[in-house]
């Protein structure tokens, strides 16, 4: 495809201005999953139907309500013992403890956070990260990120398995507006923090290797540069609009959802180093030293992905205006993606939060936008 011009044009996508709230609420108990073909929100019995087809890797095989009264959570992650993970609120700036068993506990506030939907400010609370080692003693460190009045920012606070406490700034500066902050704030296996930060509508940032804009970063506990980055800075790849998920396969490589402009949205296998392109090309291009995507999507057509994790060598990719969860298999060679399917086509709204269970062939899926005290976080079955 054709270069886009630059600066690239700012624009709202439809669907993402006006917010409104979901008038019923999924019964719990587990559902079989339906894939590809859309249904209404909410769904009909008959749209719920499992189809036992042939699949290419694993596929959802069923999905309950595992905790409701939500508000868009948007950040979810375990602590090491695997059974209970935090969750992040982006409009209230709350934080949560979820349990496997379904139980929801109030654990704190991170300071400084920004939404509002009146002013179309879909800033927030965004990402949460708990270290491997955490053990509520002698590490208590959790980081997130936010969105603050003058920036977006990597934080750290303690958390003794109780509440939150502290507030400490550990990376700061990086652009906001009122979208386009990435957010995303992830330990990778070789211990250290990946962070995504969107263009803020600056396209020309996500070019440019001296600003912290358009990137996946890569720093340690205290907002360094991790050792062995590619540029010896904090930055690990850059050349991106908005990345939104991040997760690794089982042969530790990275791989990356991004929300497009107009025309595609990708899912990208990041390399340190590499150049994803955004503002010269929007899905692929042969620009010289650009890398391009794995999978794109229009954003009308089941796209502007979310977050993604990994199971058994499946990435699942939760998408926004596309309103339902895909499942691509990752091929033998471990560079690319077989087929995707989609599941849940608009029975839930707007998919957002995503992670995967440790030591469970299982997701926790979390609804977006549907409401205060609204949404829902899904238990999502792998067979």
């Amino acid at each position: 495809m054709s270069p886009l011009p630059q600066p690239a044009l700012r624009r709202v996508r439809p669907g993402l201005v006006a917010i409104a709230a979901v008038a019923a609420v999924m019964t719990a108990g587990v559902l079989p999953s339906s894939p590809a073909a859309a249904a209404p929100f909410p769904p009909r019995a008959e749209d719920l139907l499992l189809d036992d087809g042939p699949r290419a890797g694993g596929a959802p095989s069923g999905i309950s309500t595992l905790s409701d009264t939500w508000t868009t959570p948007w950040g979810i992650s375990f602590l090491p013992d695997g059974n209970t993970a935090l969750v992040t609120e982006r409009n209230t700036g709350e934080v949560f403890e979820a349990g496997r068993d379904g139980s929801r506990r109030r654990v704190g506030k991170v300071p400084n956070a920004v939404w509002s939907l009146e002013a179309q400010d879909k800033g927030g609370l965004l990402g949460v990260a708990v270290p491997p080692t955490w053990n509520g003693t002698t590490d208590r460190d959790v980081f997130f990120m936010e969105t603050t009045a003058t920036d977006n920012r990597v934080v750290r606070m303690d958390f003794d398995g109780t509440s939150l406490s502290g507030y400490t700034p550990v990376l700061t500066g990086i652009r906001r507006d009122t979208q386009h902050n990435g957010g995303n704030v992830v330990f990778g296996p070789d211990g250290y923090l990946y962070v995504t930060t969107g263009d803020a509508f600056e396209g020309r940032l996500a070019q440019d290797k001296d600003s912290l804009n358009g990137k996946i970063l890569r720093i340690t506990r205290t907002g360094e540069a991790a050792p062995g980055n590619p540029f010896g800075t904090r930055v690990y790849s850059y050349g991106h609009r908005n990345p939104q998920g991040l997760a690794w396969d089982s042969a530790g490589r990275l791989w990356e959802t991004e929300i497009g402009h107009q025309t595609y949205d990708e899912l990208n296998l990041i390399e340190p180093g590499r150049n994803y392109g955004w503002p010269t090309c929007e899905g692929s291009c042969d620009a010289a030293g650009t890398t391009n995507p794995k999978q794109v999507w229009k954003p009308g057509e089941g796209g502007v992905p979310a977050q993604i994790a990994v199971v058994d060598d499946v990435i699942y990719a939760s998408t926004l205006r596309g309103r339902r969860l895909w499942a691509l298999p990752i091929d033998s060679s471990g560079k690319n993606v077989k087929s995707a399917t989609s599941y849940y086509d608009s029975q839930y709204g707007r998919l957002r939060a995503l992670v995967k269970v440790p030591g469970a062939d299982e997701l926790w899926l979390g609804t977006s936008d549907r409401g205060t005290d609204k949404d829902l976080l899904l238990k999502v079955t792998v067979r």
